[in-house]
């Protein structure tokens, strides 16, 4: 079989260990982790999905081997605990049984114990451990271990890994990047001892030596052993990628594998996980660099989903491995669809953040696009339903063409009916957008879907009941979506305006001076688009912040972005009228202002389609309503709401 990317593909070999292609799975902290800091049974169907979806690898995070020196809610292994080591066997038979290689990051945070503790008075409770006293950032005061507590955690590494190794782990991944302790020890930012362990890059390498000794001793010879390390540090003070080709340089004999990664906690999270403002693969020169200075195998990784993209990374010899983290949680099919030179299918990870901004709100996994994340164990085996049934599903949205395709999959017989002309719903807007062109993708993918899957699609066709009864439906799925709100402003519907959804359309209508109404989650990513091309944006809002309805890991992000592009922000105004030469504006104490504009582009909100979704409620024998037709509010949320409603049926 010819393959369409032959370097992905391609397996490679790693101490005695062979793996069936080039697409690693990342760390990605396990799902449930259990009082004893065991890995819960959710947290198995996690790592299995994306075994059983390709993967070469699968990498489980991160398992902290010294709880007496880093206090941190994270894995634990030991023989103390009944049931402990089981947990970890288990999931390890989880991963082999498809064919992918189990492997474990062995970790210790550091002066960043704690890092996932929900309960920050816990947090400021804990004991910081690093290789010199001092103050953290946030102002936690940090000790510097003593000699002998670095012995005792040089030894907990070689025991983690022995135990992980019985447990059917076919690999380890040693944690030295990212602001954790080994990492400290590296940086001369953090590192200012004067022992052996401090000063020279020699000393500085030393610990991380003794550890990398240590795992080999207890898995013995022919066990791959990967080292995580940042590229470069990227930020005052720390060490720059000169430095980290010399690091690796320096490590390279005692590890199988290098895998470069890049930043530092607190000084750095958009560069360890890039978002989706900057270009895909932004990190891979870092990996490229490192690999001509060395000679075992490197892996890249971070915001890597791209086939295409994947393989001339490989291709080129930038690196021998490439890692995805949220690309597998986003389509855990992705590595078998490249196998079978079906990459076109692929669902792009939308580098939304939605995953890592669910685990601190609620101590679970969620993907934006992927609605099983987290709760794999529960979708892994559902199969065909146990009749056939005819379902209409009415709009041709991503929450419409989720559903149409899980009641495919599950052998109904499924009709999709779209008011429009177009597939996509609202994310067609988002065309209009550089950075969020994934989101555009995604709808684009689905559409592809429906004919793949036999649904039948029919477009300018808007639903009614008489429709829903002429046709036999047995089951009708409402998910009509909304509009965009538009306030009853003089001169809302003026030739200068422009609604935020339309934006794509009328691209070329847009002046130098832009004011954008609205300061939510869209009105914030239209005036940084706006800004980035070129323009004087204004934006508004009436509240007293920005983006409340982003989640917590990309509001920071997009803030710094917006302030970064110099975006003029106004906060407690309200329209009160639209004019040729811009937007006439009140602030709370009564006073009126004009904002010069050429353009208003008005992004104050949705309003579901209650109309149509009410002459509707009673069309079938069954009815569910998903998605905006619902209530407007995220991608995350007509997702899963038009997956499960599937499912139901």
């Amino acid at each position: 079989m010819e393959r369409t990317y032959p370097q992905l593909c391609q397996p490679i070999t790693l101490g005695r260990v062979t793996f069936r292609n080039r697409m690693f799975g990342a760390p990605l902290g396990a799902t449930d982790i259990t009082p004893d800091f065991s890995l819960g049974p959710r947290s198995q169907g996690f790592y299995e999905l994306r075994a059983k979806g390709g993967a070469a690898n699968v990498t489980v995070s991160e398992l902290v081997v010294h709880p007496d020196t880093d206090a941190s809610h994270m894995l634990h292994i030991g023989l103390a605990t009944p049931g402990q080591l089981a947990s970890f066997t288990y999931v390890a038979d989880a991963i082999s049984r498809h064919g992918a290689v189990p492997s474990i990051e062995l970790s210790h945070s550091g002066q960043y114990a704690g890092t996932y503790l929900l309960d920050k008075n816990k947090k400021a409770a804990l004991n910081q451990w690093g290789p010199s006293d001092g103050v953290r950032p946030d102002g936690l005061p940090v000790k510097a271990l003593s000699g002998e507590q670095i012995a005792e955690i040089v030894a907990a590494y070689g025991e983690a890994a022995g135990l992980a190794k019985r447990a059917g782990f076919g690999m380890c991944l040693v944690h030295a990047g990212h602001g954790w302790l080994l990492n400290q020890f590296l940086s001369p930012w953090f590192n200012k001892r004067t022992d052996e362990y401090g000063g020279a890059l020699e000393n500085r390498l030393r610990i991380v030596r003794e550890v990398l000794g240590s795992v080999r001793a207890a898995v013995g010879p022919g066990f791959p052993i990967e080292l995580r390390m940042s590229g470069a540090e990227l930020f005052d003070g720390g060490y720059d990628l000169a430095e980290g080709c010399r690091i690796a340089a320096g490590l390279e004999d005692l590890v199988d594998m290098l895998h470069i990664s890049a930043g530092s906690y607190q000084f750095g999270f958009s560069v360890t996980h890039p978002p989706m403002f900057v270009e895909h693969g932004s990190n891979v020169y870092l990996a490229a660099e490192i690999k001509k200075h060395v000679s075992v195998p490197v892996a890249t990784i971070g915001g890597l989903s791209d086939p295409a993209q994947m393989e001339q990374i490989i291709a080129s010899g930038q690196a021998d491995v490439v890692y995805m983290g949220r690309g597998l949680l986003a389509d855990p099919e992705l590595p078998n669809k490249v196998m079978a030179n079906r990459g076109e299918e692929c669902i792009r990870c939308l580098r939304c953040f939605v995953c890592m901004a669910e685990r601190p709100v609620t101590q679970t996994r969620r993907c934006a696009i992927n609605p099983r994340v987290g709760r794999e164990h529960e979708t892994m085996y559902i199969g065909p339903a146990a009749r056939s049934r005819k379902v209409l599903v009415a709009g041709g949205g991503i929450a419409g063409m989720v559903a149409a395709c899980t009641a495919a999959d599950r052998g109904h017989q499924v009709l999709l009916c779209e008011a429009t002309g177009e597939l996509g719903g609202i994310l067609r807007s988002e065309q209009g957008i550089p950075f969020k062109r994934d989101m555009f993708l995604l709808g684009e993918s689905y559409a592809r879907q429906l004919a793949a899957k036999g649904v039948e699609v029919r477009l300018a066709t808007a639903v009614d009941a008489a429709l829903v009864e002429s046709e036999g439906a047995e089951a009708l799925i409402v998910a009509v979506g909304s509009d965009a709100l538009v306030p009853p402003l003089p001169g809302i519907d003026g030739g200068n305006v422009i609604i935020v959804n339309e934006l794509y359309r009328f691209a070329e209508k847009v002046g130098q001076r832009v004011v954008v109404l609205g300061g939510g989650l869209s009105g914030c990513e239209c005036a940084l688009h706006l800004r980035m091309e070129g323009r004087d944006v204004t934006l508004v809002e009436l509240r007293d912040e920005l983006a409340p309805d982003a989640n917590i890991r990309n509001r920071p992000i997009l803030l710094a972005e917006l302030e970064a592009q110099a975006v003029q922000v106004e906060l407690g105004l309200t329209g009160v009228a639209v004019q040729p030469d811009g937007l006439l504006a009140r602030n709370a104490a009564g006073q009126e202002r004009l904002l010069p504009a050429d353009t208003v582009i008005c992004a104050v909100g949705q309003k579901s389609r209650s109309a149509t979704v009410d002459a509707l409620r009673a069309a079938a024998p069954w009815v569910r309503i998903i998605g905006d037709a619902l209530r407007p509010a995220t991608i995350t949320k007509a997702v899963y709401e038009g997956y499960y409603a599937a499912l139901d049926i």
